[in-house]
């Protein structure tokens, strides 16, 4: 799946929560279980320069966006993560340049949260996690 086809607008709509038997209840436990991993890549790609905004790609098929850190087949899990950054994401058009301040303000301490962009069958957003 390429980037382009991934973007949903959602504009005015409520973020992504959690449901009953949604598959948003397993990305919940995944990340809990690998929250420590997630946080020292974040940790990584600000300390080498390469962006202040890490930005963690969840997913359960096929995706050619950032670097692949967490396989869910290798893992035996239900979601693979990838790591981009916001850059990237501008770069592709997954985020308009002229929305890149609104994003910004709105991009919490990546210290305490992990930045996590989701995609679901309905479409994509960004949620911020909590580090465990």
């Amino acid at each position: 799946m390429n980037p382009e086809e991934l973007f949903n607008e959602n504009r005015g709509q409520q973020p992504l929560q959690p449901a009953k038997d949604s598959p948003l209840v397993s990305l919940q436990h995944d990340l809990k279980i690998f929250s420590e991993s997630i946080r020292e890549v974040a940790v990584e790609i600000m300390v080498e320069g390469l962006s202040k905004y890490p930005i963690f790609v969840a997913h359960q098929h096929e995706l050619k966006l950032g670097e692949l850190i967490l396989d869910k087949n290798e893992l035996n899990m239900e979601w693979s993560i990838h790591a981009s950054t916001m850059e990237e994401f501008i770069e592709i058009g997954l985020i308009k340049k002229s929305r890149k301040e609104h994003f910004v303000s709105n991009y919490k301490n990546p210290n305490e949260f992990m930045c996590v962009f989701v995609i679901v069958p309905e479409g994509a957003n960004f949620v911020f996690v909590p580090y465990q």
